[in-house]
């Protein structure tokens, strides 16, 4: 276990891979009303944008396949560590924890940054339980760790994942696939139509006895509210951060 705990001055976040790598004040987002921001996914080494990558818009929602493309944790350590260190909120690191002992080494440079509240570890689809296990246990250390879990998977592994070393569970983007020029192309789901699986799986987890941050599909004040409601300790907004700031402050004001 973390030799910190998982504490949030404001309960909404970003989102992975909603926002960049560092705050921007320049961004569309009420920064003053947030209590964390989290990074854009990170890998140890540079990763490329996937070879077709797509959005495709169905109703209710967007369809995104991109392959997680950034330039490696050193290099966004060396141009965005001082920003993080200034930021005005905490900053949760993302990273991709597809092979344990990667996400190990990635966690201990980041044990000794400045501003960083937490680690939090997403897997690859379809990556076996035993790995995602392993990846927590040897990411243990200074940093709470929060297992970003695909919400069909949380409550079958969430209370494994904390025995395991997860200060807290967070729900990634379910997955889906659409028709594009005739072949199916798969990908992470954002938009209103998944808010109502999403409200009852971090229900149903609180139930549980998990420590569960909400996210999925969230676009009013009121939909942030039912996730606390329910029982999440915070939640994270996605695409509705795209939307123009006057729209984006009514999540919260």
């Amino acid at each position: 276990m973390s030799k910190a705990d998982l504490i949030f001055a404001k309960p909404l976040m970003n989102a992975a891979g909603t926002l960049g790598f560092a705050p921007d004040p320049r961004a569309p987002v009420p920064w003053s009303d947030f209590g964390a921001f989290v990074t854009n996914p990170l890998s140890l080494r540079a990763r490329r944008v996937t070879g077709n990558p797509a959005l495709l818009q169905y109703p209710g929602g967007l369809l995104l396949h991109t392959g997680l493309p950034n330039p490696g944790l050193n290099a966004v350590m060396a141009k965005y560590s001082r920003r993080w260190a200034d930021s005005p909120v905490a900053v949760i690191a993302h990273l991709i924890g597809r092979h344990p002992e990667t996400a190990r080494e990635m966690t201990r440079q980041l044990e000794g940054l400045d501003n960083i509240l937490a680690v939090e570890l997403s897997f690859a689809p379809l990556l076996a339980d035993d790995i995602i296990l392993l990846a927590l246990e040897m990411c243990s250390g200074e940093l709470p760790l929060i297992a970003c879990l695909r919400p069909e998977d949380v409550l079958r592994l969430g209370s494994r994942a904390m025995q395991a070393g997860a200060a807290a569970i967070s729900l990634a983007p379910p997955r889906g696939a659409l028709l594009q020029d005739g072949h199916p192309v798969a990908g992470r789901l954002f938009g209103p139509s998944i808010f109502p699986g999403a409200l009852e799986v971090v229900r149903s987890a609180a139930k549980s006895g998990l420590v569960c941050i909400g996210a999925g599909g969230v676009t009013s004040r009121a939909e942030a509210e039912a996730m606390l409601g329910a029982g999440a300790i915070g939640v994270q907004l996605d695409t509705a951060l795209w939307l123009p700031r006057e729209t984006t402050e009514s999540l919260v004001h």
